[in-house]
């Protein structure tokens, strides 16, 4: 309810997905105030994983000061601190990078 995301998202795509952290991001930022907003969505592990969301599937959203991006990545077999800890390592290069436009 905070990150703005709308239970017709959640429920045609799961909460593991990019239409969700596009929907976290963006809610983040605008009901903040804020000029950027990122989110995380995913499966860690070590449990959790089906065929199409396997372990180790995380999605994020950036929402940089009006645009909206998504992605996906999937890190198998790493443990789930390391797919936390590659994930934010991720999204902070992502972020860096976009600021930096």
């Amino acid at each position: 309810k905070y990150a703005g995301v709308n239970q017709e998202t959640l429920d045609k795509y799961g909460a593991v997905s990019e239409q969700v952290a596009g929907e976290m991001a963006k809610g983040i930022a605008i009901n903040n105030k804020a000029d950027v907003g990122v989110s995380f969505s995913g499966i860690a592990g070590p449990g959790g994983g089906t065929k199409d969301k396997p372990v180790g599937m995380v999605c994020m959203g950036f929402y940089v000061q009006g645009n909206l991006t998504t992605e996906t990545v999937i890190w198998s077999e790493m443990t789930r601190s390391q797919v936390r800890e590659r994930a934010v390592m991720h999204a902070c290069r992502k972020l860096i990078e976009q600021l930096s436009k």
